[in-house]
């Protein structure tokens, strides 16, 4: 095994998911005011009503692909009857819509934040470097599963990438199997990495956000602005004075 090899799928790997658990706990702890995407709604809501919904309901699909395809084992789903022929063509077709989804809806996000003067005055170097790494990732992905397909060259990670993936995560790397991928798979691997160490200092700790206590707060009381005459603060606080004598 060389030294190059041992960085990029070892060492590489390890190091992001530190960061990425580490990072999400410390900013946590001393950041929780900035745990936000800092909503530009108030600015331009038309592009944002189009290409929010798109990337967010596109990017879930892209997950749940993800979850499956790598997570499961090639085992496991044909011991539970479902032919190889019949998830590659389900697995294909998920990742297709589920991709354009989300390359339309980043596209539409990308041209709003970038037209609209006070969204654009409000974009940061951070978000420009998110931006980035998911657009490079989610490209990937997308550009291995559709020219794979389109030129009949389909690629099965399932016995190389999904398999590797899952060595990591029991701490045994076997790095011969990612090796052996095709190049599109490996970059496509080495950007997913790098998003996960970036992910904990970028708005995209939002999605790990969820309004528990939204359940369990105690109502707010609205009140008509007719049902109650104001007094004036100096009316109530009058001490009554005593006449001389």
């Amino acid at each position: 095994m060389s030294a190059g090899n041992i960085l990029l799928w070892v060492i590489v790997p390890y190091i992001c998911i530190a960061t990425f658990v580490l990072g999400h706990i410390w900013r946590y702890r001393y950041d929780k005011f900035g745990w936000t995407t800092r909503s530009s709604q108030l600015y331009e809501r038309r592009l944002l009503r189009i290409g929010s919904p798109l990337f967010h309901f596109g990017i879930l699909l892209v997950i749940l692909g993800h979850v499956v395809g790598i997570l499961i084992p090639e085992s496991t789903t044909k011991a539970l009857g479902v032919s190889e022929h019949a998830y590659h063509l389900s697995a294909v077709t998920l990742g297709t819509v589920s991709g354009v989804m989300t390359v339309a809806g980043m596209a539409i996000l990308i041209y709003r934040r970038r037209t609209t003067g006070p969204v654009f005055s409000a974009t940061t170097t951070n978000d420009k470097i998110m931006y980035v790494l998911l657009a490079l990732t989610i490209g990937l992905g997308l550009a291995t599963t559709v020219l794979g397909n389109a030129t009949g060259a389909a690629h099965d990670y399932r016995v190389d990438v999904a398999p590797w993936f899952r060595s990591v995560l029991y701490f045994d790397p076997h790095t011969h199997l990612i090796v052996a991928a095709p190049i599109g798979f490996e970059i496509h691997a080495i950007s997913a990495w790098l998003l996960f160490a970036f992910w904990p200092f970028s708005r995209l700790v939002h999605v790990f956000s969820a309004p528990v206590g939204y359940l369990t707060r105690p109502y707010i009381v609205y009140r008509s602005r007719e049902a109650v005459t104001p007094r004036r603060g100096w009316e109530g606080s009058r001490l009554p004075v005593e006449p001389p004598g």
